[in-house]
């Protein structure tokens, strides 16, 4: 599953018409996180951020795994 957020994560706004802006994709093709920005500059800020601020996807592929929310 891809999952996609428009919520640039430097400035938290709600990026409109996605596919006219810049993004970062993390994942093998099938299963990853597609980011999308309000500009460049922000991508920029974001790639240039360490791992541990950046946002990060863990799961749980248990056989008695429950989703919560």
């Amino acid at each position: 599953m891809i999952i996609r957020t428009t919520t640039d994560p430097i400035s938290s706004n709600e990026v409109l018409n996605p596919e006219s802006h810049p993004c970062v994709y993390d994942g093998d093709g099938t299963d990853g996180l597609e980011i999308y920005f309000e500009n460049e500059k922000n991508r920029q800020e974001y790639l240039n951020m360490s791992d541990d601020n950046r946002i990060t996807l863990k799961g749980n592929d248990s056989e008695d795994y429950v989703a919560e929310g």
